[in-house]
């Protein structure tokens, strides 16, 4: 971050300020506080940062930015609301900078995008990304003041769980080119129908300078619908006649091939992972590179250098058994995306360990039904389940006729069970919301066979 200060920092947030210093970074939290940062005082739900200005003193702080009295001999910035304060500073810090700028958003595919997007980028420029999931109007900020002389361009994740939260993100960032993923049906308890969760991902262009490319899912019902003569929109897609289209897909050996027709022009490319849904990922990644000017063959060299983040989805084999660790989060759409890489993987026999989907609201009962239903007419060997709403999955599978249906009252009922029922050249897929904590059943399972 380049230094900033006080008196500019107090005019971007509206705000006022008691004597002036130089500031070289911000900071939420003071744990991670550096020398010379300004401490912005967030009141959360359990906690108020405004109780540790003491703490983020004596680790180094030469500022704080509050919304009440606190006592303090540091310079104080006061404004109207901190939380609010932190997103106007970050979108007045990124106006300082004439840089390209990436914002992503959608259904799902939000992150890997991202990742495969960073990758094609860097390849060219000195590229900041969103870090992990930050892609609130509390993590935005954080991303942008990663931004300093030397950022060549940058790829932020925008998320959004009401009306009017992309459209705050997408005008503090002030995006050059914007993605859209995919319209689904996550957060549709808030948004209401998926019409809704269109309205509420086209707040993106808020943000979006007049003319930019926009590049849509061509393939999505909802997306492939949107007309506005204000932006360059584009396409990508596999099904239909998109500006970017995959082609001649093949998935071997956790490696998934196809050729990008675009413009009379085509190239080859592999990534390392297998999911159809990951080939739409690394073609929006695709479709971005060349709008930044990036050739072909840099842009599919950049793609094959994807590792899965976290437990997105992450392959490993242990003991000749395939495991496709996808704990991270779960939504009716992205479990759609998990059974389906899953029935396409070319194993002996194919088996889903599910769990439950959590914060669907109104919907959560029938979203539960419908994936037991899709997994009860795939070619998957076996399903596995935990969890209250796990119930319905197995039971609409077993409604579907699938016959290797089993359900647990518990993790470790399960793992055991599954340890017992695996054998070497199955494939086997971990899919559920993060709190459900299904990485528990994984590390059962490695321990068994690891140890064989």
């Amino acid at each position: 971050m380049e230094k900033l200060k006080l008196s500019e920092i107090a005019s971007a947030c509206g705000g006022t300020f008691n004597k002036e210093c130089e500031i070289n970074s911000v900071c939420i939290d003071t744990r991670k506080i550096t020398k010379g940062c300004l401490f912005i005082c967030i009141k959360g739900e359990r906690f108020d940062a405004h109780d540790f200005v003491g703490t983020a003193e004596e680790n180094g702080a030469v500022a704080v930015m509050v919304h009440k009295p606190v006592e303090t001999d540091l310079p104080v910035v006061t404004v109207p609301d901190t939380s609010k304060a932190l997103l106007a500073l970050g979108g007045y810090y990124r106006s300082k900078f004439d840089i390209p700028l990436i914002g992503l958003t959608g259904s799902i595919g939000k992150t890997t995008t991202k990742e495969f997007t960073y990758l094609v980028a860097s390849s060219k420029f000195n590229t900041i990304k969103t870090l992990g999931n930050l892609n609130n109007e509390i993590g935005l900020s954080q991303t942008l003041f990663q931004i300093d002389s030397k950022t060549q361009s940058a790829v932020v994740e925008m998320g959004m769980n009401h009306f009017g939260e992309i459209s705050r993100l997408s005008q503090a960032t002030k995006p050059t080119m914007a993605v859209i993923t995919n319209i689904g049906v996550s957060h549709i308890e808030n948004l209401g129908s998926r019409q809704g969760i269109l309205k509420a991902k086209l707040e993106i262009l808020n943000g979006l300078e007049k003319g930019s490319p926009l590049i849509l899912n061509g393939d999505n019902d909802l997306l492939s619908q949107v007309k506005n003569d204000d932006y360059d929109i584009r396409s990508f897609g596999i099904d239909n006649r998109c500006d970017f289209t995959a082609s001649d897909i093949c998935e071997e050996n956790a490696v998934t091939s196809f050729t990008v027709n675009y413009f009379s022009k085509n190239t080859r490319v592999s990534i390392p992972t297998v999911g159809v849904h990951n080939v739409y990922n690394a073609l929006s990644a695709f479709a971005i590179g060349y709008y930044l000017g990036i050739d072909a063959e840099s842009i599919s060299n950049a793609l094959m250098k994807y590792e899965p983040e976290g437990m997105r989805q992450r392959t490993v084999e242990v003991g000749g058994i395939v495991l496709i660790e996808d704990c991270y989060n779960a939504s009716p759409d992205s479990m759609t995306a998990a059974v389906k890489t899953l029935s396409s993987t070319k194993a002996d026999r194919c088996i889903a360990v599910l769990s439950d989907m959590l914060e669907l609201g109104d919907y959560s009962r029938q979203a539960h039904i419908n994936v037991g239903s899709q997994v009860g007419n795939s070619n998957i060997n076996a399903l596995f389940t935990c969890g209250e709403m796990g119930t319905l999955i197995a039971q609409s599978a077993r409604e579907s006729k699938m016959k290797n249906v089993f359900h647990f009252d518990s993790k470790d009922e399960l793992a055991n069970s599954l340890c017992d029922y695996a054998k070497e050249g199955d494939a086997i897929l971990f899919k559920a919301s993060r709190g459900m904590k299904l990485e528990d059943v994984i590390r059962i399972v490695k321990d068994r066979w690891e140890n064989k």
